[in-house]
């Protein structure tokens, strides 16, 4: 995805979805790092009280970043600052957040929470998945744990952020789905793809917590907060989203060493299949994604896709919609070969596919 520059202030309040920052004029979030091992476990914690005890392991871990940046608007040149909230993810400075957070940023400080501060510097950002890793020269940071169990829907979720600039806010719930898609046209210009493969919370998530840490009952992280439906836009109660902590790991490790990061891409691009959209393409499917048009040239094309095939799996994965492919295609990386499933004119066919290589 093409790098972009978050929209003003008032674009970002008549968005339909907010993505979790606090901004004067553009979005801003923080983020966390990782280390090997469990987190220590927290004295003087009473007895009976897990979120007190997931709040003492991560908050630790988890930064405010202050960004400031100049951008070019039909005002003019405007000057603005945004906060938000992260975690550190590597103890010898590196600390992931999120793209919108510091993308257009002339200057970024770090917040730790044991009240002292440092200037930042970005390391790498990939748009694509809305994650970024800032590094300060700083050692011995007390780096957060990522979990990298499978996340059972139910199960407790902590939020760990600064919401309005409210450093180390602690809010809790459980997670109330996976591999969610959260569709562009809802991101007020944040975003220009959809963000998919999200796991959906419902411990408060607000402007400013963009990039804090989603944390489970072992103190562990699951996500990296990014997005929420605000109620008075959207109607919707308690619905946050997180990118997921194999994602965050992966693009991290991938920035931290290459300054950007690569992923899985089949050369297609894709829509739902609406009702009205299988009319126009003539098909009688109920499900799937559509292939919109696929690149000369590029691993589909060189496989036999054509526009208008309906993908209803890929590997072992059912595919319902466009969301579902892309999160499965985050399995996989380039190079990988695999199955992929189609309809075409009314008959299933199974296509033996390369993947190529997308730069974030």
């Amino acid at each position: 995805m093409s790098s972009r520059r978050p929209p003003l202030l008032a674009a970002v309040v008549l968005a339909l979805l907010a993505v979790a920052a606090a901004v004067t004029y553009f979005g801003a979030g923080v983020a966390g790092t990782q280390e090997a091992g469990a987190p220590a476990d927290p004295a003087g914690v009473p007895d009976g009280e897990p979120v007190a005890r997931v709040a003492a392991q991560v908050e630790p871990s988890v930064v405010q970043v202050n960004v400031q940046a100049v951008q070019e608007t039909p005002m003019g040149t405007q000057e603005g600052e945004g906060l938000g909230s992260g975690v550190i993810y590597r103890e010898d400075g590196y600390i992931l957040t999120n793209n919108h957070v510091v993308e257009g940023a002339s200057e970024v400080n770090i917040a730790f929470a044991d009240g002292t501060t440092e200037q930042g510097e970005v390391v790498g950002t990939d748009p694509s998945t809305d994650l970024a890793v800032v590094r300060v020269e700083r050692r011995d940071l007390p780096a957060a744990s990522f979990a990298d169990a499978d996340l059972v829907v139910g199960q407790m979720a902590v939020a760990v952020g600064s919401p309005s600039g409210f450093q180390s806010t602690v809010t809790s719930g459980i997670v109330s789905g996976v591999g969610r898609e959260v569709p562009a046209e809802l991101t007020g210009g944040l975003q220009e793809a959809s963000l998919v493969d999200l796991v959906q919370t419902d411990a408060a998530i607000s402007p400013g917590s963009s990039g804090g840490a989603l944390a489970n009952r072992d103190g562990e992280v699951v996500g990296i907060n990014v997005a929420y439906l605000p109620p008075a836009e959207t109607g919707a109660e308690s619905i946050g989203f997180a990118i997921p902590a194999y994602t965050a790991t992966s693009v991290a490790d991938q920035l931290i060493e290459d300054g950007v990061a690569v992923g899985p891409y089949m050369g297609v691009s894709l829509t739902d299949l609406a009702p009205e959209t299988a009319r126009r393409f003539g098909v009688e499917a109920e499900s799937g994604a559509l292939v919109a048009e696929v690149e000369p040239g590029g691993p589909a094309d060189r496989v036999g896709i054509e526009a208008g095939d309906i993908v209803t799996a890929l590997g072992e994965e059912e595919v319902r919609g466009s969301g579902d492919l892309l999160s499965a295609l985050r399995r996989y990386e380039p190079g990988d070969r695999v199955e992929v499933t189609v309809l075409r004119n009314g008959e299933e066919e199974r296509i033996n596919l390369r993947l190529g290589e997308r730069e974030g």
